[in-house]
């Protein structure tokens, strides 16, 4: 499903990868484990064409993501689930609108969003928030929601990229919980920490 092929990725003249090859399997699930500043953001930014590579490829499911255009790369982001370590949430949008703005935005007909979008949030334990705000959400509830906009589409990849970084420890358990589940019904996870 993901792979890179001698991957070199500089910033200026610092290299954060330099060469690197690795391949994950479709429904794997892979923990990338490294210190702050050792390129697991980079690779992420790289799986969802955010940066481009100075040399080598980028490949998820044998198409190679640093070639595509942007049109190409809007579709390819809709298939593929993308949880930050800040959230990225919409402040001005409830629990609901924020999950349902992921499927606006790819214009998705009305019913679908009104049935699709309260499964969502039942699956990560979110229903009963659907008019709160983000403000009013813990951190835990807001990595949740997070994860909910990521899920919306049904992506048969979901990266996560330091999902637990501002969680206690038993809210970094229920993530982690959450992650298991989508992996036994099928997803390939790269989760970062």
């Amino acid at each position: 499903m993901i792979s890179f092929h001698n991957v070199t990725k500089m910033f200026g003249s610092h290299v954060v990868l330099d060469e690197a090859s690795f391949e994950i399997s479709p429904n794997e699930l892979v923990i990338l484990n490294g210190i702050s500043g050792a390129g697991k953001s980079t690779i992420v930014s790289l799986l969802i064409g955010a940066e481009k590579p100075n040399q080598g490829t980028v490949e998820v499911d044998s198409v190679v993501v640093n070639d595509m255009d942007n049109d190409m790369l809007q579709l390819y982001r809709r298939k593929v689930g993308v949880v930050y370590q800040d959230y990225k949430l919409l402040p001005a949008k409830t629990v609901f609108e924020n999950v349902a703005f992921a499927m606006e935005v790819c214009e998705a007909p009305n019913e679908l969003i009104q049935e699709r979008v309260p499964e969502v949030l039942k699956k990560v334990g979110l229903q009963s928030f659907s008019g709160q705000f983000p403000e009013h959400l813990s951190g835990g509830e807001r990595q949740r929601l997070a994860i909910a906009r990521a899920l919306v589409h049904n992506p048969r990849l979901l990266i996560a990229d330091e999902p637990s970084g501002n969680l206690d420890e038993a809210n970094v358990r229920s993530i982690i919980d959450l992650f298991k589940q989508l992996h036994s019904e099928g997803a390939t996870l790269l989760i970062t920490t």
